[in-house]
């Protein structure tokens, strides 16, 4: 099932169902616990990120092409880092460009997203995707000098990828019996129409269900948890010259058999 959140023509935030010709059922009940199709047809007024999460865990440096264009070793385990929740952004709704702690290198990072359905902890890589609601695109915006710079926010990998509306999220959660294999999907950043990443999942060096099993070990995950997988190889800052959002700029995250999330990017109002 392909599952999207919605506000509706009187303004309630709904549930629903993608059907293959672009039309939306509404969805009985909870999508954490039983929830069904209702087969209701629903008008969609504007499109929202799938869910709130609970939690936003992002795992870095984790493509092997992705570590080869930084000239990084590949690391033991996972490389951890949280974003808060309140970069959650809606498709189609901007990014906005930080002016207040002004960035002038906000790079761009597709990313498949994981969304945990149900209280996991200790999970074996064995059971790890039983643990799984279902897949979504992620766009993972860094401002890199905030991120790396040490005059900056040097080594500070949060206050670099934590401003506001830095983490878009959607258009839709693909639910598992639709993706049965989450490392096998083709992934791109499209950038005003040209492809700045296009690359596999199964490039990982860490793949989904090792991913679970880390992060759950000795920690709960609640429902709502989202794990944002890392990014493959063609990122802003490995480009030469590099290649920074802009002002105006549009960019698409696109994963295979989940869809394209979209959003232009714009100053912050200041």
């Amino acid at each position: 099932m392909k599952i999207i959140r919605f506000i509706d023509d009187a303004g309630h935030t709904q549930y629903g169902a993608r059907q293959a010709d672009g039309s939306v059922t509404l969805i009985d009940g909870d999508i954490y616990g039983v929830y069904s199709d209702s087969g209701a047809p629903a008008a969609v007024s504007k499109l929202l990120a799938p869910i709130v999460p609970t939690d936003i865990q992002c795992i870095g440096l984790n493509y092997r092409r992705h570590a080869e264009e930084g000239g990084k070793a590949l690391p033991t385990n996972p490389l951890l880092f949280t974003k808060n929740t309140g970069t959650l952004q809606n498709p189609e709704d901007p990014i906005l460009l930080p002016r207040k702690l002004a960035s002038n290198a906000v790079d761009y990072e597709c990313e498949l997203a994981v969304i945990i359905g149900k209280e996991c902890k200790n999970a074996s890589r064995a059971n790890a995707l039983d643990y799984v609601l279902g897949y979504t695109c992620a766009h993972d915006v860094s401002a890199r000098d905030w991120q790396l710079d040490p005059e900056l926010g040097g080594g500070q990998w949060c206050r670099g990828k934590t401003f506001d509306t830095f983490f878009p999220l959607g258009p839709c959660l693909v639910t598992t019996d639709e993706i049965p294999n989450p490392n096998t999907l083709q992934i791109k950043t499209i950038l005003n129409g040209e492809t700045m990443q296009d690359w596999n999942t199964d490039d990982m060096i860490f793949d989904v269900p090792t991913l679970i099993e880390f992060l759950s070990g000795s920690t709960r995950l609640l429902p709502g948890t989202v794990i944002s997988t890392g990014t493959p190889h063609g990122v802003g800052m490995a480009r030469t010259p590099p290649v920074y959002l802009k002002d105006g700029d549009t960019v698409t995250i696109e994963i295979e058999n989940i869809g394209q999330l979209t959003n232009p990017v714009v100053d912050e109002p200041v």
